[in-house]
């Protein structure tokens, strides 16, 4: 008989670990939002955050709701899918949708709009992507679904707090210790203290203790104003009538198709730790949950998180998603997003989510077949080079320079540049094209194999992937085959030279 329980003793530190990563999205809107975008605080406190809330609120109800009933379907104990805000949309519409509309008018509402339009538009690509969802996943090998995971999760999760622990390690390390004492070692801490809530809590001391906080800044935060979220109905509106919308078609388009592809490897993620849940309600669910966003005046899609088996490991259930959805609706309802941000310093949640980053990783390897194991290592490339151009760009940018400024040709002279940034667009669906077609030649069914080139060369062909253009402040998106035809015609003779040297030798 199953006993199910809405709350479970990993459920404390699945809230710790998944509440640091939404935090970190909610900071990343903040600065944008007010030091790039010049949104007044009556916009961002107002409208956008709030939208933030009730969309985390719905999506996180909603998948706990999911993990009780196929614990209760099942007889076992479920984990509720990890949700939040869209990282990677987060960027691509504040930098390629809002920013441009800043620029161009100095009109900040206007920059909002567009933003909604966007975060609307990928909710419906996302919603419908539902009923398609499932057949993509039956044909897509596990191991280039889960490889494309595994290189994100390597490079922009666990690198990037690897980094943040390394920096300070007076405050990073004791967390560290605390959490892999427990969640690699096995080794329960004293009296049964989670190792989320002592990381947070040890982190959170050391960093006051060393003078690393800011006492007054704390204090300037603290300040509770009531903002319920509003339907942004007649803005969305006002949107969809501008003519500005046209020229940002070719950013929703890709950015709503990856995140569809996004969620649904984070589906098959949880189904390799043992929650098989429907794609269909899945990834519906997340359509709604950013359509709801942008309804209420958020610009910022929401996904189906990475991480799953880091929190299944942890032992939290459906209890972890319920207090994350509440706790964040507080805190952006409530206006005090800034005042736990001068609270708890990032480098007490890094090691929890170093550790999910560990886990992520280690499956595409534990959770396929052993002689895909190549498959994977290709499938974890373009994730790398997606890493190294944001290193790079990130560096050029401090320099007060960009990849445009000092010129390709001259980067070029020190290392293929080039071949950096088109693995870098549309990597996620590179990465799993080159996985997947790494596995039919493993399995010997090179057929497969050259229909993957060619569905690849199809892709190439719409500039999704591969398609760019060097401007002169950033890497721009270049769809159609002009910039990317050389793929196109590389990936037809790959498929080509498949098809036509298995001869009969095609295996059942």
């Amino acid at each position: 008989m199953n006993n199910f329980s809405w709350w479970r003793r990993g459920d404390l530190d699945g809230f710790f670990g998944l509440f640091v990563d939404n935090l970190i999205q909610l900071i990343l809107i903040t600065v944008l939002c007010t030091q790039l975008l010049g949104f007044p605080p009556e916009l961002l406190f107002g409208k956008i955050l709030p939208g933030v809330a009730i969309s985390l609120l719905i999506g996180n109800l909603y998948y706990a709701w999911q993990a009780k009933q196929l614990s209760l379907a099942t007889g076992q104990p479920a984990t509720a899918l990890p949700y939040g805000v869209n990282t990677v949309s987060l960027f691509a519409y504040v930098l390629f949708v809002m920013l441009p509309v800043v620029k161009s008018t100095g009109d900040a509402e206007l920059a909002w709009q567009m933003g909604l339009a966007a975060c609307l538009g990928s909710g419906l690509i996302e919603l419908a992507g539902a009923w398609i969802g499932a057949r993509v996943k039956k044909v897509t090998p596990r191991a280039a679904l889960l490889a494309t995971l595994a290189g994100i999760a390597i490079t922009f999760i666990s690198m990037d707090f690897a980094f943040r622990i390394f920096a300070d390690p007076l405050i990073g390390f004791a967390p560290l210790a605390l959490i892999f004492m427990q969640y690699i070692g096995r080794l329960p801490l004293p009296r049964g203290i989670p190792a989320g809530l002592a990381a947070i809590i040890v982190g959170t001391l050391l960093a006051w203790s060393l003078g690393r906080m800011d006492g007054a800044a704390l204090s300037a935060a603290f300040s509770i104003s009531l903002h319920l979220p509003t339907p942004q109905l007649l803005e969305l509106f006002s949107a969809f009538t501008s003519p500005e919308l046209i020229g940002f078609i070719a950013v929703i388009l890709p950015m709503g198709l990856f995140n569809l592809i996004g969620s649904l490897q984070n589906l098959e993620s949880a189904e390799a730790a043992g929650d098989c849940y429907a794609v269909k309600p899945s990834l519906a669910a997340n359509g709604i949950g950013t359509i709801v966003a942008a309804c209420f005046g958020s610009c910022f899609p929401t996904t189906i998180y990475i991480g799953h088996p880091a929190w299944k490991d942890m032992g939290a259930g459906a209890g972890y998603s319920i207090a994350n959805g509440v706790v964040i609706t507080l805190l952006c309802t409530l206006g005090l997003v800034g005042f736990v941000s001068a609270l708890i310093p990032i480098e007490a949640g890094a090691a929890i989510l170093l550790w999910i980053g560990i886990i992520i990783a280690a499956q595409a390897f534990k959770d396929t077949p052993s002689h895909h194991a190549p498959a994977v290592v290709v499938g974890l490339i373009p994730a790398i080079a997606a890493w190294g151009l944001l290193m790079l760009e990130s560096g050029l940018r401090a320099a007060g320079t960009s990849i445009g400024g000092v010129g390709i040709e001259t980067l070029a002279m020190q290392f293929p540049i080039a071949g950096m940034i088109a693995l870098e667009r549309g990597f996620i669906f590179t990465s799993m094209l080159l996985a997947a077609m790494t596995v039919a030649l493993l399995d010997g069914r090179y057929k497969i194999a050259a229909n993957w080139a060619f569905a690849a060369a199809l892709l190439s062909s719409t500039g999704i992937i591969h398609g760019y253009e060097v401007g002169q402040f950033a890497i721009l998106n270049s769809y159609g085959p002009a910039n990317s035809w050389p793929f196109v015609i590389g990936y037809l003779m790959v498929g080509t030279l498949f098809w036509l040297l298995s001869g009969n030798r095609e295996k059942d």
